[in-house]
């Protein structure tokens, strides 16, 4: 049985702030959290809803930075959803708030777009303030972490040893050429594995045509090489697969338009995941890894690239693109 961590990368958009009023603050909510649009929610409402339907466990990684500027409630708003759908709450970290709240800062003598910029005292003190501050919009302590853009390093990982976080999910092998994890973790790091006294889990891939990966997130395959990824971790009892999304991509945040052919992308997800035999969907509070598990990911190839599956999906993403646009 292969446990598939579903992950959703919760989060604001700094990219969207204008001037940090109690406005901007509700429209970047709609945007990044909510994803209305004129034909409904598509954001972590309608997600939830998925969920309920197909009985799936999902993993929300929520973003407290932006307390600094909004205060609390603001994260009490993506926080309480999720609680009530009964659905895992973890921690996720964008730097770049840090930069925005300006002496409100956690730390207002630096910045840097990606944790990995800190020092290894300053990163503590980060994620201290943004486990405090997720704990005090209503979830649990976190027992896992990924961090913004995967803007991790040894450092960060020796952090959350320090702060009694048991699990990380920011190295994704299909980046590591150009990426901004800087962990010490290669390509072929594919299986959870204990460094620096926290359990790395990466992110899943499939092998790329030409040579290297690409990386299991929504808006980055398709739904057929999706379910093949999955399929083949469990046909090579691989105990453990996670694949990511956002709470904002199923839209075009500048637009507010509805991707259909992502959305129909996550539902086709969701189908698959609660029909799929094998399989079974988990979580960091109920479902942890364990590196006492059999690893076979990273002694094993990952899905071969396959022509057909490429083609196909490239032709889809044109039609994507061409009519909604990027997030």
């Amino acid at each position: 049985m292969t446990t598939v961590y579903l992950t959703i990368d919760t989060e604001y958009s700094s990219g969207l702030v204008s001037d940090l009023s109690v406005v901007d603050r509700a429209e970047n909510y709609a945007r990044s959290i909510a994803a209305i649009t004129p034909d409904g929610p598509a954001g972590i409402s309608h997600q939830l809803k998925l969920f309920e339907e197909h009985g799936i466990k999902a993993v929300f990684f929520v973003d407290p930075m932006p307390a600094m500027v909004w205060g609390v409630a603001a994260i009490e708003d993506v926080v309480g959803p999720i609680m009530e759908a009964g659905q895992d709450v973890q921690l996720h970290c964008h730097t770049e708030w840090l930069e925005l709240a300006g002496p409100d800062a956690v730390i207002t003598d630096y910045t840097g777009a990606n944790l990995k910029d800190f020092a290894f005292e300053e990163q503590c003190r980060i994620l201290e303030y943004a486990r405090d501050t997720l704990v005090a919009a209503g979830a649990p302590d976190p027992v896992a972490f990924r961090a913004g853009n995967y803007g991790a390093d040894n450092a960060t990982l020796r952090a959350l040893a320090e702060l009694g976080i048991k699990y990380d999910s920011s190295h994704c092998p299909a980046m590591e050429d150009g990426g901004a994890c800087g962990i010490d973790l290669g390509p072929e790091d594919r299986s959870p594995v204990l460094i620096d006294g926290v359990v790395e889990v990466p992110v899943g891939s499939i092998g790329a045509m030409g040579g290297g990966l690409r990386h299991v997130q929504i808006t980055a395959l398709s739904l057929r090489e999706m379910c093949a990824a999955l399929r083949h971790a469990r046909d090579t009892k691989d105990p453990y697969f996670t694949l990511v999304s956002h709470s904002f991509e199923l839209i075009n945040r500048r637009t507010l338009a509805v991707n259909k052919v992502v959305r129909r992308r996550f539902a086709g997800l969701c189908r698959e995941l609660a029909s799929m035999r094998g399989i079974r969907t988990g979580n960091y509070r109920d479902d942890p890894p364990s590196i006492d598990a059999p690893a076979q990911s990273g002694l094993q190839e990952p899905l071969p690239a396959n022509p057909i599956r490429t083609g196909l999906r490239v032709a889809e993403q044109v039609v994507s693109n061409t009519l909604y646009g990027a997030l």
